[in-house]
């Protein structure tokens, strides 16, 4: 399995951003999808999780009403949807692939994407 994630970008505080997560290899819709991230000097943190179909998600009290997560299994891709960013979001956002269903916890997730950036400016 092999995941690509792109969208991170600079943006200020009150901007929106779209990442993307493409997985290969495997069947997209076998695996459950999450968003972390970590943030300089900070441990990594859950932010988003959907199940395989869609129907159900689960979020970080942090970004719960800011942050969508969605998937579209035709396109092997999984988005994170940010809104009304603020400074604390500033974080590498990581995309990763567990087969069954979503944790929060970073530890079962054998599938990781490479990272992408996110900077939210004053």
């Amino acid at each position: 399995v092999q995941l690509q994630a792109s969208g991170g970008g600079l943006v200020q505080a009150g901007g929106s951003l779209r990442l993307s997560c493409a997985l290969s290899g495997r069947t997209f819709s076998r695996y459950a999808m999450v968003w972390f991230r970590q943030a300089s000097g900070k441990e990594r943190e859950f932010v988003a999780a959907i199940n395989w179909s869609g129907g159900s998600t689960d979020y970080a009290d942090s970004v719960k009403g800011r942050f969508t997560i969605s998937r579209d299994n035709a396109k092997n891709t999984v988005y994170l949807q940010m809104n009304s960013l603020k400074l604390e979001d500033t974080a590498v956002y990581y995309c990763a692939a567990n087969e069954g269903r979503y944790y929060s916890d970073a530890a079962p997730y054998r599938y990781w994407g490479q990272g992408t950036q996110v900077t939210v400016s004053s």
